[in-house]
Parts: C-alpha cells; structure tokens; sequence
C-alpha cells in the first residue's frame, strides 16, 4: 500500500481559479467532503481536523472513511463525495479508464508500512514458486507483489495467488493456510509479532521501493476548475496539521491513535512507516524524471505493470494525472 501530501501565484490556465492564495472570506465557509481510508500516512489530516485548522481558512473538511479502498474511486467517480485520498496506482487506473481525476497534493509514501510477510523458512522472493499468497487484487498489495516479482523474473503465474483482504492476512497466516501474504500495517507487525516472533518475518516491503506506493490528494478535473480557492485551504489545512505533527509529536500520537484505534505508541510506530514529504520536497513529484519519487518515474513502473496484468486497456499519458499549481504557488 504508498505514498506523498502538497506543493507561484496559482496559474489560471482559463480554469477560473483565483491566483492568490488568501483564505476563503469568514463569513462564506465551504465543505470538503473527502474520502479517505484510516492510514498512518495520513496523520496530517487528522491533526486538522481534530483541531479544526482549516477554520482560519473558511473551510470544512468532512472526513468519511472507507473500509474497503476499492470503493473510494467510486464514490469519488459518482460525485458521491468532493475528494479523496488514493494511492497512486489507483488514480493510474482510473485515468486509464477514462475518470479525469487530478492529483493536486502528494501525502506519503510508504516506508516499510507495506509488505510481504512470510514464513520465516522463506528467505527470499524467489522461493515463493508454487506456493499460496494472499493478496487482494487491484490494490497496493497486489502492486507491491507485483513489483517484487517482477525485479526478481517472476509473475504472479509462479505464485498461488489467493484472494484476501488486507485485514485478513494476519489470520489467514495465523491458521497456516497462507505460506506469505500483502498486506499494510498494523497488520504487518501483527503477524510478525506472531507466535513469539519466530514464525514469521518480512520478506520484501515498501522500504525496497521507496515512493513507489505514494498517498495522493485527489479531485476531479470540473470540480479543480469551480472550487480552487476550497482545495488550497484545505492544503493549507494539510500543511498546519503536518507542521504541528513535528512541533507536539506526543500531542499528535495520542489524535492520530484515536483514529487508528491503537495506542498512542502504537500509532507512533505505524508512523515510522510513511514518510510525509515537507512542503520543499512535494514538487519533486511533479517533476519528469525516472526516479520513483517522481509521478512520471514511479507512474511508468506502475502502469506498465497494470497494463501486464490486464488492469488497464493502455498506458495513460502521466501528465494528465496530476494538476501541480497549488504546490508550485506555495513552494513560490
């Protein structure tokens, strides 16, 4: 599952948006209803809202969490909500089926919070041939696997892939019937903290492809174009709740924990995971380059990889994925 959060004067380019970056007028707030899934990486968003930092800019975010990541692309697609939170691989796929979604920030990027856990008597990706592993397809897990097969010359042919729920791979490894499985924490370190800690361990993670599994900000094409001023406060919002999270890093455990259902120390570890860029790095990802903390280089990788396995009909222009003038206004 991967990750990056927010990045001159806003560019008009005829879209109607205004091209300074003063908060909305008090007296008109506006409400951004926002999907999201319940992740480490997405600290920011919590410490915002809990203490309401996007005010100061007449913004109301609305937080609705999903249970299923699956969904949220459609719920975004429907109108059924504003915005959403995604990983990368998910706006690839859906641009490739024809969604005008735009990414306007970056949030996260995995750093270990995604893996392959495995039994310990397997000690590399290549003894995976033949045996079962658990995976829920179209999804981070899938990729990850994916990509860990193929820099090793395998597919997902050499595995016996087994359709699971992130959530229940650490059950399905507990009863046996899974030799590794993909999944996120926590439920990574529950199945390595599994039978004393001898039974299993991490064979391949978000570590060994850094930027890879990026978190992104995400709204549809129309809606950049009619609500500018409401995605910049709720950026500025973002920004307010990640520079608090470096200023009161208890404080911020104990909310972040609330929301993840876990202990304050607990969340701290899950948060060790990710890696929310600052401000100065989030135009990197804007960037042209191969490097995998770059759109274009991990947006490559990723849907070359969708397109083998029939994920998508072609490979989308990577341009077409993201809207980069609120970051470059702020980063000015």
């Amino acid at each position: 599952m991967s990750r990056a959060l927010l990045r001159k004067t806003l560019l008009c380019l005829g879209l109607g948006v205004s091209t300074s970056l003063s908060p909305l007028a008090s007296h008109a707030v506006e409400k951004i209803r926002l999907a999201s899934t319940i992740w480490a990486g997405y600290g920011p968003l919590y410490v915002a809202d809990k203490l309401d930092l996007y005010k100061e800019h007449g913004l109301k975010v609305e937080l609705q969490f999903f249970s299923d990541p699956g969904l949220v692309v459609p719920a975004l697609a429907s109108k059924a909500v504003d915005g959403a939170t995604l990983t990368y691989d998910q706006v690839i796929g859906a641009v490739a089926k024809g969604h005008k979604h735009k990414v306007v920030m970056p949030i996260d990027y995995s750093n270990g919070g995604d893996a392959v856990v495995a039994q310990k008597g397997i000690a590399s990706i290549r003894e995976l041939v033949g045996k079962k592993v658990g995976y829920a397809p179209l999804s981070p897990p899938e990729f990850l696997l994916s990509y860990a097969l193929k820099s090793n010359g395998m597919s997902e042919k050499d595995i016996q892939a087994i359709n699971i729920n992130p959530d229940a791979v650490p059950g399905a490894m507990a009863s046996g019937s899974l030799a590794a499985g993909v999944t996120w924490e926590p439920n990574v370190s529950r199945v390595v903290a599994m039978g004393g800690g001898e039974r299993y361990h991490v064979l391949y993670s978000s570590k060994d492809a850094p930027g890879l599994i990026t978190d992104v900000l995400v709204f549809d094409e129309a809606l950049v174009a009619k609500r500018g001023k409401a995605i910049e406060a709720l950026i500025k919002g973002y920004l307010a709740g990640l520079e608090y999270m470096h200023t009161h890093p208890e404080q911020s455990a104990a909310i972040v924990a609330e929301v993840l259902g876990v202990s304050a120390q607990e969340a701290t570890e899950q948060m060790q995971g990710v890696y929310n860029m600052p401000l100065a790095e989030m135009g990197l990802n804007f960037e042209e380059s191969d490097a995998t903390t770059s759109f274009y280089g991990s947006g490559r990788v990723i849907a070359e990889l969708m397109l083998e396995s029939g994920q998508i009909p072609a490979l989308p222009d990577i341009g077409s994925t993201f809207d980069s003038r609120f970051i470059d206004a702020l980063t000015q």
